[in-house]
């Protein structure tokens, strides 16, 4: 049995807080400088370009990529060959609060939903557990934008509405979402399991790279077919028109009721930032 120490976890997640919000991924640099290629509005096109060097001053001058620092979404893998010494739930919000102190990362987070104070250090963190065979922890922060998560939506569909209602819902989301996402956007669709199983799927989605097929060749396609029908509604970078709205579709699925087809969409914005490590 591997002992890791919650202090461990908390440095950790303080340091991937704050590089998840100055450096965005390789993987989105490079879809942004192919969406400037790809659009046809000069619009979308200077849209593009401000989005690429707004991304580069972010990591040259270690500031945040957007003012919107994100509600603090935590997926932690922890070996079944690991135990943590301390409360792993009360190290991830240590190392939040932590990190965003460091980092000059804007607090987003309210006590009550009514009331509305704000907490003052970005804690308490949406933490995910999973447990998997090995003796390491995985750890992925992965800030997120009200915007876009305002956006977000779920519906339980009927089994024989079948992957043409999936589309519909995908396409009309996007649709009535607009702007507001700040595209151009990710798109991440669970599908499956239960009502909150579908949107942990959706929200996992948007962890793969960005030019991450699906693993099932049917569902790849869709991915692709998604992709295409999203841009073809024109709202394009900002909402201002355009070929690009989204960049990429992902999807993943799970078994379900035989009387249900539940259906999540979670949106993500331009500034899709996540980061890892594993210790």
């Amino acid at each position: 049995m591997r002992i890791i120490k919650a202090d461990i976890i908390s440095k950790e997640v303080a340091r991937l807080a704050v590089e998840a919000n100055y450096f965005l991924g390789s993987d989105m640099r490079n879809a942004l400088q192919k969406g400037l290629d790809e659009e046809k509005s000069e619009v979308g096109k200077e849209i593009f370009q401000q989005l690429i060097n707004n991304a580069n001053i972010a990591a040259k001058e270690k500031m945040p990529i957007c003012q919107d620092t994100g509600f603090a979404v935590v997926f932690i893998d922890i070996g079944n060959e690991v135990h943590i010494d301390g409360d792993i739930y009360d190290a991830v919000n240590k190392g939040i609060s932590q990190g965003y102190k460091d980092g000059y990362l804007r607090k987003s987070i309210v006590e009550n939903p009514f009331d509305r104070v704000n907490t003052g250090n970005n804690t308490p963190a949406v933490v995910h557990l999973r447990f998997v065979p090995g003796d390491k922890v995985k750890i992925i922060v992965a800030p997120k934008g009200g915007g876009s998560e305002n956006m977000s939506k779920i519906n339980m569909l009927k089994p024989a509405d079948g992957i043409e209602g999936v589309v519909d819902f995908v396409l009309n989301t996007v649709d009535q979402a607009g702007a507001n996402p700040c595209p151009p956007i990710i798109v991440g669709v669970g599908i499956g399991g239960t009502f909150e199983k579908a949107a942990l799927l959706a929200k996992r989605s948007l962890l793969r790279p960005i030019n991450d097929r699906n693993s099932d060749e049917k569902i790849a396609e869709l991915e692709d077919e998604l992709l295409k029908k999203v841009n073809q509604l024109g709202i394009g970078p900002l909402g201002l028109g355009g070929i690009k709205t989204a960049l990429s579709v992902k999807i993943e699925i799970f078994p379900c009721h035989i009387a249900s087809l539940p259906v999540a969409v979670n949106l993500n914005c331009h500034a899709a930032r996540h980061k890892e490590c594993i210790i």
